[in-house]
């Protein structure tokens, strides 16, 4: 019998994490309107220090406006529960506590019997810690979760919540950078999209970018010319970067257009940069899930810096989508994706069925609670997949080869 629930929302921001939250405050209230719902503030950091707002009746009578938001309004950290050096030098829990516990014993104080989690995969590896620990040690307790990360790379989820916007919105971004071709000879622009180990948001943003250059009019002869405003490079982890080759071929459509558009993922040459930083022997500063901090790198500078050496570009401008993109409301699309998830994600939950909901790419793409030992981050982006291998063949920009080891 489920008398309480708690939301949370955790890791990078996402465009669906506010309509979630709506959107398992209205369920609930629809099916079972006495359940008390909590939600912790900010994540897991919220949940190891008890700190958490009531959902009041005047909140659930208008939880339909969480949809029309972004961000989140309870909050996001980055905690690992498996990470005890990292909570307690951040005051999170005591020397020696095993955080698991901690957090165990924090929902078994505050009534909790389902705990929603909305995140990435380190979120949802981390409840999946959390569910093991809980199952283990007899505490009866369901955890659901759901996906949320704008890469779209958590195994085997076919579509993660909130990547549809945020490749929709950084296509809007890239139009108003895009715009500044123009404002000197020989530009060279750089377009860094979010995205570790996948490209898909870049590959999905340069697609919605372009789909958006077939709808307008061009006017050549005053120089509004869909060429210089297209797309010339597109660039994600999954694929080898021949630099010499590609520097050939920008070259000529520098020298032909006057400028060249690049859309970048954060995670291309990644592994290079880092090589780089540390045989000159510079600090690679990684988060608590041991991911290098990719902010601190500026990949996009890199990139622009060996380009524009070979390209001859007289002025280099790098722009970064991502905040811009992860903070918006969710579109048509994913409001709807996380309508068909948060209904089943609380019906699961009142019938004791833990999971991750997400369409099981290896059980016939069915919407299901899939187990949590089966959810993993990095999953690649199929650069084989043809509509981007005639996004590529669009721009001229050749196939390459895949990296077998990513």
């Amino acid at each position: 019998m489920v008398s309480k629930v708690a939301l949370l929302t955790a890791g990078g921001f996402a465009p669906c994490l506010s309509s979630a939250i709506g959107g398992l405050i209205q369920r609930y209230t629809a099916l079972a309107p006495d359940i008390e719902i909590i939600a912790y503030r900010y994540g897991y950091q919220g949940l190891l220090s008890g700190d958490y707002l009531t959902v009041t009746p005047e909140v659930r009578a208008h939880a339909d406006v969480l949809h029309r938001f972004g961000g989140s309004p309870i909050g996001n950290s980055r905690v690992k529960l498996t990470n005890a050096k990292d909570l307690v030098k951040r005051g999170l829990v005591a020397e020696g506590v095993d955080p698991l516990k901690a957090a165990a014993d924090r929902l078994t104080a505050d009534g909790v019997d389902v705990l929603h989690t909305i995140g990435g995969d380190d979120t949802n590896t981390t409840a999946a810690d959390l569910a093991a620990y809980l199952h283990e040690n007899g505490y009866e307790l369901t955890v659901v979760g759901l996906p949320k990360t704008i890469d779209n790379d958590v195994i085997p989820i076919r579509q993660s919540l909130g990547a549809w916007t945020a490749a929709e919105q950084g296509a809007r971004f890239a139009q108003n950078i895009i715009g500044e071709h123009n404002s000197g000879s020989r530009m060279l622009i750089v377009h860094e999209v979010m995205g570790r180990h996948c490209g898909w948001l870049t590959a999905a943003t340069a697609r919605a970018y372009r789909s958006w250059l077939d709808t307008q009019e061009w006017v050549p002869g005053i120089g509004l010319s869909r060429d210089a405003w297209d797309v010339h490079g597109v660039y994600v982890p999954e694929a080898h970067l021949d630099l010499a080759a590609e520097s050939d071929r920008l070259a000529r459509v520098m020298d032909e257009i006057g400028s060249v558009n690049l859309f970048i993922s954060e995670g291309a040459g990644l592994d290079t940069i880092v090589a780089e930083l540390e045989e000159s022997g510079e600090e690679v500063v990684r988060d608590p899930f041991g991911h290098v901090k990719i902010d601190k790198l500026n990949p996009g500078a890199w990139f622009a810096k060996k380009f524009a050496e070979r390209l001859g570009a007289e002025k280099v401008m790098v722009q970064k989508s991502g905040y811009f993109s992860r903070a918006a409301r969710a579109n048509l699309a994913d409001l709807e994706l996380i309508r068909s998830m948060t209904e089943l994600a609380v019906d699961c939950a009142l019938r004791g069925e833990a999971g991750v909901i997400g369409h099981d790419e290896e059980q016939g793409d069915v919407l299901r609670a899939i187990e949590f030992s089966r959810i993993k981050g990095g999953k690649p982006f199929d650069i084989d997949e043809p509509w981007f291998v005639e996004l590529l063949a669009g721009i001229g920009q050749p196939v390459t080869e895949k990296i077998a080891a990513h």
